[in-house]
């Protein structure tokens, strides 16, 4: 089975950037997509961006696109997801996610089998 783990996550300033990891263990990154997820209290669970197994494609929520960055490392079976330029509205738990379906890059929660626990992510001042 496929383990995640997301790190990274803290209380920040509007402005402020963070930078989140998603370390897997069992299996090889190599043959997955991975995707972040972020969900605020009462709010619906929203993709945040996501990348191809070999990096080559990546996609991102419009309501974070210029400010975020997702990128891989395979060698080190992490996941990082770059985030500059935080607004409160960012704040909720990140989650990434992991899945083998062509190893494509999906914003879409439901084609993921693997989920790791989450890390708070606060934007305040």
């Amino acid at each position: 089975q496929l383990q995640l783990v997301e790190s990274g996550g803290d209380l920040v300033q509007p402005g402020g950037s963070l930078r989140l990891s998603c370390a897997a263990s069992g299996f090889t990154l190599d043959y997955y997509g991975i995707g972040w997820f972020r969900q605020a209290p009462g709010k619906e669970r929203e993709g945040v961006s996501c990348i191809s197994n070999n990096g080559a494609s990546t996609n991102y929520a419009d309501s974070v696109k210029g400010r975020f960055t997702i990128s891989r490392d395979n060698a080190k079976n992490t996941v990082y997801l770059q985030m500059n330029s935080l607004k409160p509205e960012d704040t909720g738990i990140y989650y990434c996610a992991a899945h083998r379906l062509y190893g494509r890059c999906f914003l879409w929660a439901g084609v993921y089998d693997d989920w790791g626990q989450g890390t708070q992510v606060t934007v305040s001042s």
